[in-house]
């Protein structure tokens, strides 16, 4: 769905929501909550700091208390917050506390950012149900935090997988989280 299309169909989605992830490269979550039904629009964004519109750069810098993240638009009748999490999860390492995969510092690490007490009480139990799952053998250290001011990032940034396809698939390989995503969750992702 193209950016004029997704406007118009979030405009007539009176119950459309927002959920808010931070996983690492943004570039490496736009692609698999996008292609979702039910998914109005996911931007990459940094959030979670006290810097007013914050760049890249300064992002990078780990001065900033910024994360990565994407921001969701969705319809929650035609897929719930709880799914939004499930995949989510299958995205990540939740055990790395130091970033994700190649990429290091406070700014590429995990963490769910909930717009009200529902989230924050799905995200807790699903956390937990992690948790108890054994599929990993760390503790599961993403954060879960309330919803701070969301920062649109730059434009080459917005729909990397789609402008650079080609880069994409090989940061994507070389950065270790397809192979860790394939190892812990399979091909369902």
């Amino acid at each position: 769905m193209e950016n004029a299309e997704r406007m118009r169909v979030m405009k007539e989605t009176p119950e459309a929501r927002k959920a808010t992830f931070a996983g690492g490269c943004f570039w490496c979550m736009v692609q698999p909550f996008e292609e979702m039904p039910g998914i109005l629009n996911v931007v990459s964004g940094y959030t979670g700091g006290d810097k007013e519109n914050p760049t890249y750069r300064e992002v990078c810098s780990e001065t900033t208390g910024h994360y990565e993240a994407v921001q969701i638009t969705y319809d929650p009748e035609k897929f719930p917050y709880e799914k939004l999490l499930e995949l989510y999860w299958q995205q990540i390492d939740p055990t790395d506390p130091g970033g994700q995969f190649f990429d290091r510092g406070q700014s590429y690490t995990t963490a769910i950012f909930y717009h009200d007490e529902d989230q924050r009480t799905a995200a807790e139990e699903s956390k937990q149900d992690l948790a108890k799952s054994g599929k990993f053998q760390k503790p599961i250290v993403t954060k879960i935090l309330p919803a701070k001011d969301f920062y649109e990032a730059e434009d080459y940034h917005q729909q990397y997988y789609k402008k650079n396809p080609s880069h994409y698939q090989r940061y994507s390989i070389g950065s270790g989280r397809k192979a860790f995503t394939k190892k812990h969750w399979g091909e369902q992702q």
